[in-house]
């Protein structure tokens, strides 16, 4: 079987999707994850974008030890300086370089010749290598390349020191069979292609990066890059936990497997969703909360004579448990403990203090606790700044037919001390939020409002997901909770929060492969 290296840039490209700005902490928490899911590379971010992007991959790369942690950077020595400071102390210190290579990119873009376009992607080679163990080199508009310029560049980048060669679909543009085709033509036309790995990217635009990345390893590559649930600018990147699940399926077809332990990919996919506030489809593939339902009675009796006639994955497969109680009221401190533990959560004394409080005050609550349900508290911490913020308080709503609804907020500040305010609505919803406007200086637009249950029944939790704009920046923030009035003002002080840590930081600059 041949080993197929797992890109994941749900950190980088993924980052970039509309809507979804990641902190430090929440970046550290998704590579952590991604970590446990035995990804091979972890693309960090983009280190020369900000000081904040800079120390987040630096953070990262000090801490992962079984990935390799890599950042991108354009052709240009301020860029893979940056990258060199944020990676230095890596496991395994890799660039990801790139350079546009079609004419019409060369032209409108980069304003460069061919000749003048080569001399720049071999000069960033050379002055990486100097640096980094490992310099991957990407075609960026690869698909839409002139073959013999291409083949050119590539072969003089692998003299120069590169070791891997990234052929991105940078456009969704291609089919399979003419993404298949375009490695195969790299591997006959360059003479040196044997010194290096080769890698897909593919994006969705048309619908076809899943099947674009298995083409590509069907025609050589041994690397694919990917994003958790597809996550990724315009309609995003092949997703990761397809192309992960279709290698174990049906590696039999393709001679090739990942390393990935596939329990971790409805974790994963959990966690990116909750903190990046990107929900998952129903009918997504593999992740989807319907992936693994069968409505049709015809399908019903199929799967309850033997599971194979309907059922291609089983749920276990991918970690998905079922809603059975898993934890109760009567849970003791160290069955919590080890219950956490296996999940790969690991708090220090006083936060085990904290959640096992709050385990006990939800299990007198909702009687019945389900792995959907802890999961969700421990994201709930997860998902907290690592200094202090903002903290909601009390809560409390008046809400009558013929009256206007009222929301009365305390707010715990930063310094410890204690806002109170109140204020009014059209609904219950808004006068929370009119209410919060008014606690904090910054001044927000409110431009996405979400709810969706945590599990079933009556006393499921509520999640909520918010997006707010401020100066053209977008923050998502999530709050859970049994009350949906109260999850509703925990998302809001989470988006703000993350706005206040960000009004510091420099503009992003968002690059796309």
């Amino acid at each position: 079987m041949r080993k197929i290296d797992i890109f994941d840039t749900t950190l980088r490209d993924g980052e970039q999707t509309a809507g979804v700005n990641l902190n430090a902490h929440e970046k550290l928490e998704i590579a952590r994850q991604l970590e446990r899911l035995g990804v091979d590379v972890i693309e960090a971010g983009f280190p020369a974008a900000s000081p904040g992007d800079l120390a987040a991959v630096k953070q990262i790369a000090e801490e992962i030890k079984n990935s390799t942690v890599t950042g991108l950077a354009r052709s240009t020595q301020k860029d893979i300086d940056a990258a060199w400071e944020a990676l230095k102390d890596s496991a395994e210190p890799r660039l990801h370089v790139f350079l546009a290579t079609s004419p019409i990119h060369m032209t409108y873009k980069l304003k460069k010749t061919p000749d003048e376009v080569i001399e720049t992607a071999v000069r960033s080679v050379k002055y990486a290598k100097q640096k980094f163990p490992v310099v991957q080199w990407s075609a960026e508009d690869a698909c839409r390349s002139d073959l013999p310029f291409l083949a050119k560049i590539i072969e003089q980048v692998i003299e120069a020191g590169a070791s891997v060669i990234n052929l991105p679909d940078t456009v969704g543009y291609r089919s399979p069979a003419e993404y298949g085709q375009l490695f195969q033509y790299v591997r006959e036309h360059v003479p040196n292609i044997h010194r290096a790995k080769l890698s897909a990217h593919c994006h969705d635009d048309l619908g076809m990066a899943v099947a674009n990345s298995m083409a590509a390893i069907e025609n050589g590559a041994d690397q694919i890059e990917c994003a958790i649930n597809g996550l990724g600018e315009r309609a995003g990147n092949a997703s990761l936990e397809e192309i992960a699940v279709a290698l174990a399926i049906r590696s039999s077809f393709y001679q090739a497997e990942s390393r990935l332990e596939l329990k971790e990919i409805s974790r994963t996919s959990s966690l990116v969703s909750r903190l990046t506030g990107i929900s998952v489809p129903p009918n997504k593939a593999v992740v989807g909360k319907n992936a693994f339902a069968h409505e049709s009675g015809i399908h019903q009796d199929g799967v309850l004579k033997e599971k194979s006639t309907y059922e291609i994955i089983t749920p276990e497969l991918v970690g998905v448990s079922s809603n059975s109680l898993v934890l109760g009221k009567h849970s003791g401190r160290h069955a919590f403990r080890s219950h956490i533990q296996k999940l790969g959560f690991e708090p220090g004394e006083e936060q085990l203090n904290t959640l096992f409080k709050e385990f006990k005050d939800l299990a007198d609550r909702k009687k019945e606790l389900t792995e959907e349900d802890i999961l969700a508290l421990l994201l709930e911490h997860k998902i907290q700044p690592p200094v202090p913020m903002y903290q909601l308080g009390d809560l409390q709503v008046n809400y009558g037919t013929n009256n206007i609804p009222t929301a009365t907020i305390t707010l715990k500040a930063p310094d410890g001390t204690e806002i109170q305010e109140a204020g009014t609505g059209s609904g219950s919803v808004e006068a929370i939020y009119n209410t919060l406007d008014k606690m904090l200086p910054l001044p927000v637009h409110l431009k996405d409002y979400r709810i969706q249950s945590v599990g079933s029944g009556r006393d499921a939790l509520a999640q909520v997901y918010v997006l707010l704009e401020y100066e053209d920046q977008e923050i998502n923030g999530s709050g859970t909770a049994q009350d949906v009035l109260q999850a509703s003002a925990k998302a809001y002080v989470h988006a703000l929060n993350k706005t206040i840590m960000n009004v510091q930081k420099d503009e992003l600059v968002n690059v796309s492969l």
